[in-house]
């Protein structure tokens, strides 16, 4: 039986993307047989939550799923989540010709990497696409787009759906979702955290959804190598202007045996200093900086100064790639600067 929107829409948004798009979405999922579901490289919470969530309402129904991280990566402190044990490296993944692609979490084509870069084949208008996504800078790539800029993560759009669909949410279901909520809010304590979010989470703790595990993982507890890599980073910290911003090296991480993923808090650390507008951090790779902006300001739009280099994000996270090289860095800040000027920084 074909399930439909609920009468009462409680937790839907007036402005936010109109009925037919949940539904459409919806139908898209629960009406293809075998699926590939995938999220963005360098996955954060929210993505791998939202890949996990996603597949586990459609193995529920007897969907044939396939799911990887676009780089086939997994941070040590995202094993936790209910069927991570199940993810596929992206080099074994088939889409077949009449498979459903499902992209959660990635605003863009070329946030999938590797992956994108191996198989152009799969976005050149061939395959169908369902594009779930919270970002504003979405490009909407997908043949159905369900993208809610008003949500504070793709798990509580996930959420919304599910809820809105009738769909049985368990304990681990729950768990997956509130864990993308939770990381993308940073317990929820972001902006971005509205009353429906508070409201879609206390839906999921009452659905048994495991906080205490969720909080342990994703922001108590944490190897020595993190405290290594964050007082290495730290002591580098830079204040030029109105930006305060560190870098992470490879040999960085080589001597406190991190991982990059081990680095991504220490932009929003750097964001919360008194004066600052900007915190960045970069991180040196072979083919460039992968840039991470954070503020927590609302006159300043850091998604803004993403585009200009290709990346995207929220107003007050986003992300980007800078060419490699110090004078590539430099000339990024001071555009940054450039940007900032004529905003006064707090007090």
């Amino acid at each position: 039986m074909r399930a439909s929107m609920t009468q009462s829409d409680g937790f839907l948004n007036h402005d936010g993307p109109p009925r037919d798009a949940w539904q459409a979405t919806w139908d898209a999922l629960a009406g293809a047989p075998s699926l590939v579901v995938v999220t963005h490289a360098n996955p954060d919470a929210d993505g791998v939550a939202s890949l996990l969530a996603v597949c586990r309402v459609l193995t529920a129904r007897g969907k044939l799923v396939q799911a990887a991280v676009a780089d086939g990566t997994l941070p040590d402190t995202l094993r936790f989540l209910p069927g991570a044990e199940t993810l596929r490296a992206p080099e074994d993944l088939n889409l077949a010709p009449d498979d459903l692609l499902v992209l959660v979490d990635c605003a863009d084509e070329p946030r999938l990497g590797p992956l994108y870069r191996a198989h152009p084949e799969w976005f050149d208008g061939s395959h169908r696409i369902v594009n779930i996504d919270h970002h504003v800078t979405n490009t909407r790539f997908g043949t159905v787009n369900l993208i809610d800029a008003d949500a504070a993560a793709t798990c509580e759009v996930l959420a919304v759906l599910f809820l809105e669909m009738g769909v049985s949410i368990d304990a681990a279901l729950a768990t997956c979702l509130l864990a993308g909520i939770e990381g993308d809010t940073l317990g929820l304590r972001t902006p971005s955290t509205t009353s429906r979010t508070l409201r879609v989470a206390a839906e999921l703790l009452d659905r048994g959804a495991d906080l205490d595990t969720i909080v342990d993982h994703l922001f108590r507890v944490k190897p020595f190598s993190t405290i290594r890599l964050w007082g290495n980073a730290l002591s580098r910290a830079v204040w030029a202007g109105d930006i305060v911003w560190t870098e992470i090296t490879p040999e960085m991480l080589a001597e406190s045996g991190a991982t990059e993923a081990e680095g991504e808090g220490i932009v929003n650390f750097l964001a919360g200093t008194r004066g600052a507008l900007v915190g960045a951090l970069f991180y040196e790779q072979a083919d460039g900086w992968r840039v991470s902006l954070r503020s927590i300001r609302e006159d300043v739009d850091v998604a803004e100064i993403a585009r200009r280099y290709g990346g995207g994000g929220h107003s007050r996270a986003a992300g980007c790639r800078v060419p490699p090289g110090i004078e590539a860095r430099e000339r990024f800040l001071s555009d940054v600067a450039g940007y900032l000027a004529g905003i006064s920084a707090a007090p």
